[in-house]
C-alpha cells in the first residue's frame, strides 16, 4: 500500500531521514517494503496487515508515527460556511437492514464539476491512481486520508429524496460504475432510493446516479457496514475495490460523520458547491464498548524488561487508547477506539460497562511502541525436566537416520491427494474406502492418503521431468482410514535411474536394492523380516513382493508391506517402490541389541553351487540351511544364480557363499570339511535336480 511522504507531513512532522521512518515503522509492525522518489515526493511501499484497516490511510499511518516519534498529530481540518438549507429538507435515510448499523448523509448543491486542481491531482498521482475530476477526486482524497469510504451521488437523479439500506431483492438487476448489468440476490445489501437499488452498500455505484459532466447537486454517502456482510456480497459478485477491501476488514464506524464532513468541505473549496446546514446521521444498533486493563508491573514481567507506567500511559494515549488510572494505583483502564473495534473485538467476556479484551493484546500496543528490540534475549526458564523422547519418535528418528546414511532424500508431501490416486496403489490399509474431506482446498487435495506411494512417486516424477538422471527418496508419514478407525504410520521408498557420468560407475538400482534397504531396516532394529511374490495394485505383475513380520510387535507372519515396479510406461526410467508400516520395526529398540564380538582367530569361507529347480526360492533354501546348521557356521547368504548355458531347463544355478569360524581357536580344515560336506548333501538330497 502505497503513502506519500509530503501527505503524511501534513499531520505530523517527520523526521528528515526517510530511512529512519521506514525502520521505525517496520519495527512497529508496518513493513516498509519499498521507497520510491517521484516528483519531488518520496512514496513508501508499506505493508498493512489486514487486521488494521485504521491504518490503511494517511491520518491513521501519521496516528503511529506521531507515538513513535513523540511528535503532535494534527487532524485534517473539516468545517467551513454552510448554507441555510438543511441536508434533512433534501434526503430522507431509512435503515431496513441491521448490516448497516449507521448511515450519514450530506448535500451539496450547484457543483462545477470539472479538472481537479494540482494540489489534489498530485496527492492521486502519489499513490497510483489517476485523477478524474474533482468530485470523484475528492471523495478517493478523504478514502486515503480518514480510512472511510465515500460515495458521491447525483442527487438529481434520486427520485423521491429517499435513500434505503436494504438486503437486495431476488434477480434484481444493477449496472455498476463498471458497465456491468448485475443480477443480485438477498445476500448483497443494497442502497436504494424511493423505486430501485441505485449502488451495491460498500462495494461499488450505480452507473444511473453517477457524477457526471452535468452534476450539479451532490449527495455525500460515509456509512458503516458490517464486514461479513461486505466480503459476502463483493464475494458472490467477484468484486474487489478500495472501497470493499476496507469495509471486509471493519472501518471506524464513529468517522462516518468526520469524512462526510470533510468531502463537504473540500467540494466547497474545489468545486465551488455550497453546503448545505448539518446532516442526516440515522443508526441502528451501537457496537459494544471494549476496554481492558493494564498493570505495568504484570506488562514488564510479560515483556521481559521494566516499563514504567508513563511509558505505558503515553502509548495508549497517542494511540487513541484512553487509558484511566485506576483507584487502587495498580495500572490503568484502557478504552479501545471506535477505529480499532473489530481489531480487539474477540474479547475474553461481556461485563456491565461492555467487553473486556485480552490483556496480552494491549500489552503489545505498549511493546509496539517501546520496540520489541528493549527486550533482551534470554532463553525461557525450564520448570521441569525434559520427559525424553517416546518410543515411535526414536523409531522414527533412527529409521530416517539409516535411510539417509543409504545415500536416500527424504521428501515431505501433503498427507491429502485426489480421489484417483486414492486407488492407484494398494496400500497398507487395502481395504479403507477413501476418506473424503468436508471442505477441501482443492480436488487434487481432497482424499485422506491410505499410501504414502502417490505423493512419493509424483515427488520423483517433478525431479525427473527437471532433468535428474536418478532418484532415490523416502518418506515417513501418517495413513488414514474413514470413521475415525484405523490409522497407523508407513515408510516407503522409492529409486530408479542412474547417474550419468561414467566415471561414477553407478549401476542404475532395481528391484533388488529396494528389496535391500527393507532389509537393512530390518537388521538395523533386530527384526527378521521375509519377503514372499504376491501381487498389488500399481506395481508391475512378476515384480511384486510382499513382506511377512516374522514376530515382532505386528505379530507372527503378518503382512506389513509389500514393493515392486512401478507400472508407469510414461517414467523415463525404470522406477521402483514400495512401503512397510513402521510397527514392524518396533522389535526392540536399537541400543538394546548385543553385541557381538568378532572372533580374534581366522575364518574359512566356502562356496557351495546348487543347481536345483527354479520353484524352489531362496527362502526354502536358507530355511534348510537353518535347520542343519552347526556350530562353526557363523554366516551364509545368497552370492548368484544363473540360468543360461550349462543349466538344464528348468532348473537354475544357486551360488551360496558360506562362512565358518570358531572363537576359541582355528579350525582345521578337515572340521570345516565335514560341517560343509554335510550341509551340501542335505541341500542336495531336498533340492538337487532331477529331471
Amino acid at each position: 500500500m502505497k503513502f506519500s511522504r509530503n501527505w503524511l507531513a501534513d499531520y505530523v512532522e517527520l523526521p528528515g531521514v526517510v530511512g529512519e521512518l521506514a525502520d521505525r515503522l517496520t519495527a512497529a509492525g508496518f513493513a516498509v517494503e519499498g521507497i520510491e522518489e517521484a516528483g519531488g515526493d518520496v512514496v513508501l511501499d508499506v505493508d498493512v496487515t489486514t487486521n488494521r484497516p485504521d491504518a490503511m490511510c494517511h491520518f491513521g499511518l501519521a496516528r503511529e508515527i506521531a507515538v513513535l516519534f513523540d511528535r503532535p498529530l494534527s487532524p485534517p481540518p473539516v468545517g467551513g460556511v454552510e448554507s441555510a438549507e438543511r441536508s434533512e429538507e433534501a434526503i430522507a435515510v431509512r435503515l431496513d437492514d441491521d448490516d448497516c448499523p449507521r448511515y450519514v448523509a450530506r448535500v451539496v448543491r450547484g457543483v462545477e464539476v470539472g479538472p481537479s486542481p494540482a494540489w489534489l491531482a498530485r496527492r492521486i498521482e502519489a499513490i497510483g491512481h489517476r485523477p478524474h475530476n474533482n468530485v470523484v477526486d475528492v471523495t478517493n482524497f478523504v478514502l486515503w486520508e480518514t480510512g472511510q469510504p465515500i460515495h458521491a451521488f447525483d442527487l438529481g437523479r434520486l427520485p423521491g429524496g429517499l435513500i434505503v439500506v436494504r438486503s437486495a431483492r431476488a434477480r434484481e438487476d444493477l449496472v455498476t460504475l463498471d458497465g456491468v448489468d448485475r443480477r443480485l440476490d438477498p445476500d448483497v445489501l443494497v442502497i436504494a432510493d424511493a423505486e430501485r437499488a441505485v449502488a451495491l452498500a460498500g462495494v461499488m455505484g450505480g452507473r444511473d446516479t453517477e457524477v457526471s459532466g452535468s452534476t450539479r447537486d451532490i449527495l455525500i454517502e460515509s456509512a458503516h457496514f458490517r464486514p461479513s456482510r461486505v466480503r459476502r456480497g463483493a464475494g458472490r459478485l467477484g468484486l474487489h475495490t478500495d472501497a470493499s477491501h476496507r469495509f471486509e476488514r471493519g472501518t471506524d464506524a464513529e468517522g462516518c460523520r468526520l469524512a462526510a464532513d470533510r468531502v463537504a468541505y473540500l467540494l466547497a473549496e474545489v468545486a465551488g458547491g455550497s453546503v448545505s446546514a448539518g446532516a442526516v446521521d440515522v443508526r441502528r444498533g451501537e457496537l459494544p464498548v471494549l476496554f481492558g486493563y493494564v498493570d505495568p508491573a504484570a506488562l514488564s514481567r510479560f515483556a521481559g524488561v521494566e516499563i514504567g507506567a508513563e511509558t505505558v500511559e503515553h502509548a495508549l494515549s497517542g494511540l487513541g487508547f484512553a487509558p484511566h488510572p485506576l483507584d487502587d494505583g495498580g495500572g490503568f483502564r484502557a478504552t479501545v477506539p471506535s477505529w480499532r473495534h473489530y481489531d480487539f473485538a474477540a474479547g475474553r467476556g461481556r461485563e456491565d460497562d461492555g467487553v473486556r479484551v485480552w490483556e496480552a493484546d494491549l500489552y503489545e500496543e505498549v511493546m509496539r511502541i517501546v520496540g520489541f528490540d528493549a527486550v533482551p534475549s534470554a532463553l525461557p526458564a525450564l520448570g521441569a525436566p525434559d520427559e525424553g523422547a517416546s518410543a515411535e519418535h526414536r523409531l522414527r528418528e533412527g529409521i530416517r537416520a539409516h535411510l539417509t546414511s543409504c545415500g536416500l532424500a527424504e521428501a515431505i508431501n501433503y498427507a491429502f491427494h485426489d480421489e484417483a490416486s486414492h486407488g492407484r496403489f494398494e496400500g497398507l490399509l487395502a481395504d479403507a474406502p477413501p476418506l473424503r474431506l468436508a471442505n477441501p482446498l482443492s480436488e487434487a487435495l481432497a482424499v485422506l492418503r491410505r499410501s504414502l506411494l502417490p505423493g512419493l512417486v509424483e515427488s520423483a516424477r517433478f525431479n525427473a521431468r527437471r532433468g535428474a538422471p536418478s532418484v532415490g527418496l523416502f518418506e515417513i508419514g501418517r495413513l488414514f482410514a474413514p470413521g475415525g478407525g484405523e490409522e497407523i504410520e508407513g515408510v516407503a521408498i522409492v529409486v530408479g535411474g542412474a547417474p550419468t557420468e561414467p566415471w561414477q560407475r553407478a549401476s542404475e538400482p532395481d528391484l533388488f536394492d529396494l528389496k535391500g534397504f527393507f532389509e537393512s531396516l530390518g537388521r538395523r532394529f533386530g527384526v527378521e523380516l521375509e519377503a514372499e511374490s504376491g501381487e498389488a495394485s500399481g506395481l508391475l505383475p512378476g515384480t511384486t513382493l510382499r513382506w511377512r513380520s516374522i514376530g515382532g510387535l505386528v505379530g507372527k507372519d503378518a503382512t506389513v508391506g509389500y514393493l515392486g515396479q512401478v507400472e508407469d510406461r510414461d517414467f523415463p526410467f525404470p522406477l521402483y517402490a514400495g512401503e512397510m508400516a513402521t510397527a514392524a520395526l518396533s522389535g526392540r529398540r536399537a541400543d538394546e541389541r548385543a553385541l557381538e564380538l568378532p572372533s580374534r582367530y581366522p575364518g574359512v569361507a566356502v562356496d557351495l553351487t546348487l543347481t536345483h529347480a527354479t520353484n524352489a526360492s531362496w527362502r526354502e533354501l536358507a530355511a534348510a540351511i537353518e535347520e542343519r546348521r552347526h556350530e562353526h557356521l557363523t554366516a551364509f547368504g545368497l552370492k548368484d544364480r544363473y540360468r543360461g548355458e550349462g543349466v538344464p531347463e528348468g532348473a537354475v544355478n544357486t551360488t551360496i557363499y558360506f562362512l565358518y569360524n570358531a572363537t576359541d581357536r582355528s579350525l582345521t580344515r578337515e572340521e570345516v570339511n565335514a560341517d560343509h560336506e554335510s550341509l551340501r548333501a542335505e541341500l542336495e538330497s531336498r533340492f538337487g535336480w532331477r529331471k
